[in-house]
């Protein structure tokens, strides 16, 4: 079906442009800090294995999934699960599947601009040398000091959006293809740049120690001192939910991003392929950048579970202290820039596909009108940090920000990634896939098969009660 359909957006080159592509939408600011530290608090090399496991078995089938329904339907996720349903002759309300992933990935934007802004803000600030000798007190200061001033955050998260609009009003070959050439090769020299200016500081092999020695103590135990000051320990499931949803969310499934980069796909491209390459590229770069990041703090007496914080509270004193801490801490906040640059191009893209679509709309006022509304709609996320971050402006004791983090991460995501599963695994005939994956039916389609109709499924909903407090 897919050969019978083209997309009117254009398609990658290449497989190798639309591999390039998906790592790019994959790889974001939480491949950056936010897998090398809870690695590090969950049993380190333990916790990498059951991480690995968990993307075996969640992460790979319902990005071929994914894919498979972009490539299949060849338009925006709205109108491909549209045209997918109608050749299934299944119930419309699946149509909302599509509906589902452009919402979410347009609010994730709307405040996702918001922290990258401050990482653009941090170029700047690093390439000034303000960092320079400065103290924690200092560094703390001037981080709350960013927070705390509306007009500063407002002006990076503009300038964020506007370099997204930018990219993805050129189209695809013109636009997308071309920044994810340029930008994701230079993601991966950064950080191996970074890596070797981290072998250099003493403290490698502490560093690499935190992050891959096995503790498997630490995956199923909780252990604290009892009030006789010996060790009590109790069974926990909790880093191993850790590693299920880190799973699902490191990939970009279930926003509508997959599909539609899909939906560019060549059609002689093997999607399975194609998957394990975006899968052990993502896996790779959050893997290089602990490598990078936890010599730099071990080095500099820091705290290696600092969280959050870790990169705009506690690098920046570390890039302050050090031998030309200034020149890689500029190169560092690039990294980051670059990573989130790449996933923003990808959440915007299924909204202004469906507008090119559906309402005769050119590509860059589409892109202008939607960059606006979601820059709008950043507003509220940028007021969360001061004028409205006191309880009266809250909503279920959550600020703007946190709602739209609450709401995306641990609802709609999960709901996308979810409802894919069951749609291709159970919706979609078996002919239909066989067909689009072009691999026939021997162990690696059954195999795909199974995950996707039951272990992905189940596993998903795990992610999504345990996300929402109910285990």
């Amino acid at each position: 079906m897919s050969d019978k359909r083209t997309s009117i957006h254009g398609q990658w080159s290449s497989r190798f442009i639309f591999i390039l592509a998906a790592i790019g939408s994959a790889v974001g600011l939480g491949n950056i800090w936010k897998f090398p530290y809870i690695s590090g608090e969950n049993g380190g090399g333990a916790f990498v294995l059951v991480y690995l496991v968990c993307i075996a078995l969640i992460g790979v089938p319902i990005m071929i999934a994914e894919i498979l329904l972009g490539r299949r339907g060849r338009q925006s996720p709205i109108n491909t699960m549209r045209a997918l349903v109608e050749d299934e002759g299944a119930h419309r309300a699946w149509s909302l599947l599509g509906w589902g992933g452009v919402i979410t990935g347009f609010l994730i934007l709307s405040y996702y601009s918001v922290i990258a802004g401050w990482a653009l803000a941090y170029v700047f600030r690093t390439a000034a040398g303000s960092f320079t000798g400065a103290s924690a007190e200092t560094v703390s200061a001037l981080f709350d000091g960013l927070l705390a001033s509306p007009g500063s955050i407002l002006m990076w998260h503009s300038l964020f959006m506007v370099m997204t609009m930018f990219v993805v009003a050129r189209g695809v070959r013109g636009g997308l293809e071309k920044a994810v050439t340029v930008l994701m090769p230079a993601l991966f020299l950064l950080l191996l740049v970074m890596v070797g200016y981290a072998m250099t500081l003493g403290a490698f092999s502490e560093g690499l120690a935190f992050l891959f020695s096995p503790n498997f103590d630490k995956v199923f135990y909780d252990c604290a001192l009892d009030a006789a000051g010996g060790e009590a320990c109790h069974f926990t499931g909790e880093p191993m939910l850790i590693a299920l949803g880190h799973a699902f969310f490191t990939l970009s499934l279930g926003m509508g991003a997959i599909m539609v980069y899909g939906s560019y796909m060549p059609s002689g491209a093997s999607i399975a392929r194609a998957t394990f390459a975006i899968v052990v590229a993502d896996t790779v770069v959050a893997l290089l950048a602990g490598m990078a990041i936890f010599p730099i703090v071990f080095a500099n007496g820091l705290e290696p579970a600092a969280g959050p914080g870790l990169i705009f509270q506690t690098l920046p004193i570390a890039f302050g202290a050090m031998p030309a801490g200034q020149l890689f801490g500029t190169l560092f906040f690039i990294l980051l820039v670059f990573a989130a640059w790449s996933s923003a191009i990808s959440l915007i893209e299924p909204a202004v596909a469906w507008l090119v679509e559906n309402h005769g709309m050119k590509r860059i006022p589409a892109a202008v009108f939607l960059g606006i509304l979601a820059w709008l709609l950043g507003i509220g996320s940028v007021l969360s940090f001061n004028v409205l971050s006191g309880e009266e402006f809250q909503l279920f004791g959550k600020t703007v920000f946190d709602l739209l983090d609450y709401l995306t991460a641990n609802i709609l995501l999960p709901l996308g990634g979810l409802f894919i599963a069951l749609f291709t695994g159970w919706v979609m005939s078996r002919a239909a896939s066989v067909d689009e994956l072009g691999m026939g039916e021997g162990i690696g389609y059954k195999t795909w098969w199974l995950l996707v109709r039951f272990v992905s499924p189940l596993l998903v909903l795990v992610v999504f009660f345990n996300a929402i407090g109910v285990i």
